[in-house]
């Protein structure tokens, strides 16, 4: 299996919004997410990075399929949930590009495309210029979640590898509903940040 590449920006994605869809509501169905998939939310989510000229849409594709897909965007674009504890903490959106999800199949994982995602996302956020730093945040989930896979290894440790550093006191929340929940509930997420050069 042969990963390619295609990095997309602003409408140009449009034509992927469907794949897209369907391909973050299968892989975060998996734990820490465990999102029960609903299509409004992710035209609401999706419709961000739409409107945003300068966000980046990555996608990774076998064959033509699409198999995973990483996106950014500067954070002055971003919602306010994404914003909130930046401002908060007297740090300017202007000066940070955010890093959303990056969703990739199982039979695809191992193969570097999450180094790739990282690669490509550092890479726009300083063409682009401007950006001192770059995040992402991640879902917060008790050690002890009845749902934790007995195998499930967190993240953090490739992420440190990628120069990121974890900022427990950067914290905002966002809302979807659980596989296990009727409604959507508010759920902690944890900002990780690094330099950019």
């Amino acid at each position: 299996m042969t990963l390619q590449y295609v990095a997309l920006s602003g409408a140009a994605m449009a034509q992927y919004m469907e794949e897209l869809a369907r391909l973050r509501i299968r892989v975060f169905r998996e734990f820490p997410y465990l999102y029960d998939g609903d299509e409004a939310y992710e035209k609401r989510y999706l419709q961000t990075y739409l409107n945003a000229p300068r966000s980046l849409m990555v996608l990774a594709t076998d064959g033509g399929t699409v198999v995973g897909a990483s996106s950014g965007i500067p954070l002055a674009d971003e919602t306010e949930e994404v914003q909130r504890p930046f401002v908060a903490a007297a740090m300017n959106p202007a000066d940070i590009f955010y890093c959303g999800e990056s969703v990739l199949l199982p039979d695809y994982r191992g193969q570097g495309a999450g180094v790739e995602f990282f690669r490509r996302r550092e890479e726009h956020a300083r063409a682009l210029g401007g950006f001192q730093q770059i995040c992402f945040c991640a879902v917060e989930r008790p050690a002890d979640h009845p749902r934790r896979p007995p195998d499930y290894v967190p993240l953090d440790a490739f992420w440190e590898k990628r120069g990121y550093r974890k900022q427990p006191q950067l914290h905002t929340t966002f809302r979807w509903q659980d596989l296990d929940e009727d409604a959507e509930s508010e759920k902690p997420m944890t900002f990780w940040m690094k330099t950019l050069t």
